[in-house]
């Protein structure tokens, strides 16, 4: 029978319209289970530190410790009190995953405190594996992302108020008010991953040659970009 190709799959060409859909469905549906983390099969899994990290292909696991020996102490973190150390940009981050916080194992989410003094920055970023909501918690930021059209959706983000950044695209945030503001971002992702534009393009050892071409900078101007952005060196 003869095939055509779908999404690297194989649909027979004289499939019905409606074992077509169905198939299109199932194919997306695959997608997503394998683009998100995976379900959890109980109530919670408090981490046992005892056993280590299991990696697959596709995930990296924290076994559970006897739900028995589950504390309220594990459902409850109390680090975001107060401010992280503030780096170069003015960025203070203490961000939040199953390492540090066992109560969030499994639950598909990770969340951050951010705190920028006046005229800091977030740089530019992605998170190759979640969305984020970034809520306002006090100050005036100046918050957006750009999407795959390179259109810009940005706007001055005040105290209370919430800003969505898609998954996998470039989103950045400044404070323009006149005190320092806090932001607390949440993940639908326990992993979700950060790739920083600057330090992703001259501080990866990407060829010399080809950065020139592409930004039209010469050998020293590249040179001084990587020692910028060198990963041993520069604090976001």
């Amino acid at each position: 029978m003869l095939v055509t190709q779908f999404k690297g799959a194989f649909v027979p060409r004289k499939m019905s319209p409606r074992l077509t859909l169905l198939f299109v469905i199932f194919c997306l549906l695959c997608a997503m289970t394998l683009a998100s983390d995976p379900d959890p099969v109980q109530d919670y899994c408090i981490p046992n530190p005892k056993l280590g990290v299991i990696k697959t292909p596709l995930h990296t696991f924290l076994p559970c410790k006897n739900s028995s020996e589950a504390t309220t102490d594990d459902f409850v973190f109390s680090g975001m009190k107060v401010a992280g150390n503030f780096t170069d940009t003015g960025l203070a981050a203490i961000s939040v995953n199953p390492t540090i916080f066992p109560g969030i194992n499994t639950l598909g989410m990770s969340f951050v405190r951010a705190d920028l003094n006046v005229g800091g920055i977030n740089p530019p970023h992605f998170h190759p594996r979640a969305t984020e909501i970034s809520h306002i918690v006090q100050g005036s930021v100046y918050s957006g992302f750009v999407d795959s059209t390179n259109r810009v959706f940005a706007r001055v983000i005040e105290q209370g108020e919430v800003m969505v950044f898609p998954r996998g695209l470039v989103h950045f945030q400044m404070n323009v008010g006149k005190k320092p503001a806090t932001i607390f971002g949440s993940f639908n992702s326990q992993n979700p991953g950060m790739q920083k534009i600057p330090s992703a393009i001259f501080g990866s050892g990407i060829n010399d040659e080809l950065l020139e071409k592409a930004f039209g900078l010469s050998s020293k101007q590249i040179g001084t970009m990587r020692r910028r952005f060198d990963p041993k060196r520069v604090r976001f």
